[in-house]
């Protein structure tokens, strides 16, 4: 079972487990509505390296992001939620608009996100810094049909998600 841990601890704990020979794999996003696309990407990313740290944007940035009815759940936890998957190491709740210094602070060799962002992840910011400190951007496939914005959808038209 996973952690939750404050943001101000990444580095410290990227020094900890690179110290231990892991290969440090991150990820962030709202997991505002935790469903099987999630739980599939995350344990498609977990799958690259040994330790899966994700980032959660805070309750602010959901609600910028996502509209006045979001989040759905609040930041401990989604975070908290998150932690509990097999899959998870460490969750960490981060309250900037892109997770830069996430990145900066644990520098993982591997940074993730999901396929609705460009080849190789060029246009993210993050990915120019795990560029820079040696490690490598992967985007993953979504699932197709699999959204917290489908599923709420869904529920307030009052059919089910198929």
């Amino acid at each position: 079972m996973g952690v939750v841990i404050a943001v101000d601890r990444l580095g410290q704990l990227g020094d900890e487990l690179r110290s231990e020979g892991s290969r440090i794999v991150f990820t962030n996003g709202h997991f505002d509505l935790l469903h099987v696309g999630h739980l599939r990407y995350l344990r498609a990313a977990a799958k690259l390296g040994d330790v899966l740290v994700v980032g959660v944007n805070d309750d602010w940035m959901t609600t910028e992001r996502k509209g006045p009815s979001r989040p759905i759940l609040p930041q401990a936890e989604r975070a908290e939620l998150l932690a509990g998957l097999g899959c998870v190491a460490y969750a960490t709740i981060f309250s900037e608009p892109t997770a830069e210094r996430c990145v900066k602070s644990l520098r993982p060799d591997v940074y993730v996100k999901g396929g609705d962002y460009g080849p190789g992840g060029v246009d993210l910011p993050e990915a120019e810094i795990v560029r820079q400190q040696g490690g490598e951007t992967v985007i993953l496939p979504l699932v197709e049909g699999r959204s917290t914005t489908d599923i709420v959808t869904a529920i307030r038209e009052g059919r089910p998600v198929r």
